[in-house]
């Protein structure tokens, strides 16, 4: 008997104690569910918590993305790895916290996915699955030219067709996508529609029938540079937008002077469109006979993107399709970078027919590192021995049970200018409570690298999520007892975590 029989047994006696209608609902598992499932990975790119219907945004129209959160388990209480792109993309196909695998910032310098990290693809391809990656890489150069790093295919991906970076020049007939390590050249289309459709060819052509896959997608969208075709923007180009978009909730984080608000009808329209592109994944699985016996699961790699105004501290840093940015993380403090809840809590939609009962809802925390060992456990796959996992099955989390673990979830972003987005440096979470840590002063003789490896956190905030969601209470002299054990916790996975990635030779930007 397999581990994912085993699991609809139990939600089968489950449903049979727990009222007619779920038990009526768990009772359609079919023999389907005795096969090795699909597994699918659709992670979105700063896309914000509050930015999707579902979640409440009284703007954005996502019908697709609703449909798929009705037909499945939408989570209150996801996460992303890491506070921002690269960390979070490592953590997600390793289980790490990105530290450990020399991530405390984006890919470059001496950073990259290397060799030794064992991945997802890599995990589940010893157990019969074929593999397949699509879109936004940034873990490693994929360019020929540059690279000396390994990329999808030697991380365990059998066919992959990406970019390294974001579509910097802008997300139409994108230049630069690769296919197996081959450039492509331009291709017609938004970088999310050409995924898609890369995708969906596959599914429908190109796949082994006899053995079951597992597929990352990785989306450009809505990171700027954004342009969506105009029937997408010109459905938010009017006054009632305008009166909504003044009760957004932008994180607490100070936004420009300046007026930015022609700007919001091309992120409102960026994520319809994304939103009908992953609609038109889901309706392949559909065709194909395919979507009952695959687990799909909706995420984004971090919190929203602020505009660039906050950085004119920096001197001539420029980057103005920031300004373009007008996602939302809800009720809570902080945006994409930031360690508090805003930087990395991020919607979790996850559909897998017959085994996540339609319609539910889980407030059970379910981070990024998570996703390898849970997928391991649905699969079958061997587990790692020989290095920490930070992350652990995390299956209950889909089904709004209690989840185990034996060490709080940490993120942390390498931030160290007072007048920069005035932040502290490390997160930790206990149950409903969040410590936050801020690292001693960086001197200008000091590296970067010098500073995160010589140093603790040395002053703290505690917040309790349940009462102050938008984290403006520090509660921390209220409750010493709770701060100084979580403060010590915090303290000896930030050493751990940091010895670790120093091995690893962290590159020194």
């Amino acid at each position: 008997m397999n581990r994912l029989t085993i699991i609809v047994l139990l939600l089968l006696v489950v449903g049979c104690t727990s009222g007619d209608k779920k038990a009526e609902d768990t009772q359609k598992v079919d023999s389907k569910k005795t096969e090795k499932p699909n597994v699918i990975i659709f992670l979105a790119d700063d896309l914000g918590y509050g930015d999707l219907g579902c979640y409440g945004n009284p703007i954005i129209k996502t019908p697709y993305i609703d449909k798929f959160a009705a037909e499945g388990v939408r989570m209150t209480d996801t996460h992303s790895g890491g506070t921002v792109c690269s960390p979070s993309r490592s953590a997600l196909l390793t289980g790490r916290n990105p530290y450990r695998s020399g991530f405390y910032y984006i890919a470059g310098g001496r950073a990259h996915l290397k060799d030794e990290e064992v991945t997802i693809a890599e995990l589940v391809k010893e157990v019969g699955y074929e593999t397949c990656f699509w879109g936004k890489w940034h873990l490693s150069e994929l360019e020929k030219d540059r690279r000396d790093e390994p990329g999808p295919g030697e991380q365990g991906f059998d066919y992959w067709f990406g970019s390294t970076l974001n579509a910097f020049e802008g997300p139409q007939n994108y230049k630069y996508f690769i296919r197996n390590g081959e450039p492509v050249g331009e291709v017609d289309g938004w970088y999310c529609d050409v995924i898609v459709a890369e995708a969906s060819d596959w599914l429908e052509n190109k796949r082994d029938k006899t053995k079951p896959f597992f597929m990352y997608v990785s989306a450009h969208e809505p990171h700027t540079p954004i342009a969506p075709p105009k029937k997408y923007s010109s459905m938010y180009d009017n006054p009632e937008v305008d009166e909504l978009e003044k009760g957004i909730n932008y994180g607490d984080v100070e936004r420009p002077d300046i007026d930015l608000s022609q700007n919001k009808k091309e992120y409102y329209g960026t994520v319809t469109q994304l939103d009908e592109a992953f609609g038109r994944l889901m309706s392949k699985l559909e065709a194909l006979g395919i979507a009952e016996n695959t687990l799909v699961i909706l995420t984004s790699d971090n919190g929203p993107e602020a505009p660039v105004s906050l950085a004119e501290s920096l001197g001539d840093w420029e980057d103005p399709i920031r300004d373009y940015c007008f996602g939302t993380p809800g009720v809570y403090r902080g945006m994409k970078r930031f360690p508090y809840e805003g930087g990395h809590r991020v919607p979790g939609i996850a559909r897998f027919p017959g085994v996540i009962t339609a319609g539910t809802e889980s407030d059970v925390l379910f981070n990024g590192t998570d996703i390898l060992p849970t997928i391991a456990y649905l699969t079958g796959a061997k587990i790692p021995t020989d290095r920490p996992i930070d992350g652990v099955d995390a299956i209950n989390a889909l089904l709004g049970k209690e989840v185990k673990r034996d060490a709080s979830s940490i993120w942390f972003y390498p931030n160290h200018e007072d007048s920069y987005f005035r932040m502290p440096q490390v997160s930790i979470r206990t149950g409903n409570y969040t410590l936050l840590g801020y690292l001693p002063e960086k001197g200008d003789e000091v590296s970067l690298h010098d500073w995160m490896v010589n140093n603790d956190p040395s002053r703290f905030e505690l917040y309790d999520l349940t009462l102050d969601p938008a984290q403006k209470n520090d509660i921390a002299n209220k409750n010493p007892d709770v701060a100084e054990a979580m403060r010590t916790e915090m303290t000896a996975l930030w050493r751990e975590m940091r010895d670790e990635g120093l091995a690893s030779k962290i590159g020194s930007k």
